[in-house]
């Protein structure tokens, strides 16, 4: 069974910093937690990755939800890309729907485009919200750079969505659904046995990385207790 790989959500350098020291693998930059994650300023961008020596992945996402708003919006968000990867960022997080639920092809595309082909890139939790996620995988199963979803299986949570993840995990083979599953919203210590036995070996955390609060910074000693939960 691989090595479980540990995300967590990083608002600045400060986190970042003791994300890293806790054992993280990787950082998730984020703005504006109340719209539950927006798009990083490239001062942030900088700083963190001049702060700390492990991947991190950028959030593009201007607004609260998964539309992606109209083309003037979408244009501005490229550009953000464009300049976010010119800055030195390899790594992405993104992902909008129609209004119909399914994947926005057109919005995946455009920001693609701008990130480049030699881009990874995360397709975050708006699964949680598609009408069919199996539709949705298949949709695009074919995208390049796409090598994760950030899912808790349920837009309610991972104590709800527990059976859907097991049950995509248990197709890890077939099209639409190698990517890896990073397990996210709601996640818990309890959950982990579950979700290593199946396989699973993605794992993203926020509000668990911060015992005192979103308001406070990440808590290394909260990280390493993951951590050591993980590889234990």
């Amino acid at each position: 069974m691989s090595r479980p790989i540990l995300e967590v959500i990083a608002l600045d350098p400060e986190d970042a910093v003791a994300a890293q020291a806790g054992g993280a693998d990787r950082l998730e930059l984020v703005s504006d937690m109340a719209a539950d994650g927006l798009t990083p300023s490239l001062e942030t961008f900088a700083a963190v990755r001049a702060a700390v020596g492990i991947p991190l992945r950028v959030m593009l996402r201007a607004a609260d939800g998964f539309a992606a708003g109209g083309a003037a919006a979408l244009e501005a968000l490229c550009e953000r890309a464009r300049a976010l990867r010119a800055e030195g960022a390899q790594e992405f997080v993104l992902g909008f729907l129609t209004d119909d639920g399914r994947a926005d092809l057109a919005a995946v595309a455009a920001l693609t485009e701008a990130v480049g082909p030699t881009a990874r890139w995360t397709f975050h939790r708006a699964i949680d919200r598609a009408a069919d996620r199996d539709a949705l995988r298949k949709q695009l199963a074919d995208q390049p750079g796409l090598d994760t979803y950030l899912t808790a299986g349920s837009a309610s949570g991972v104590d709800d969505g527990i059976a859907t993840l097991l049950a995509e995990a248990a197709r890890a083979d077939e099209p639409g659904y190698e990517p890896r599953i990073l397990v996210g919203g709601g996640l818990g210590l309890k959950h982990v046995p579950v979700l290593r036995a199946a396989g699973i070996s993605g794992f993203h955390i926020g509000g668990a990385a911060r015992p005192a609060g979103w308001d406070a910074p990440v808590d290394a000693a909260a990280v390493r207790a993951w951590r050591e939960a993980l590889d234990g």
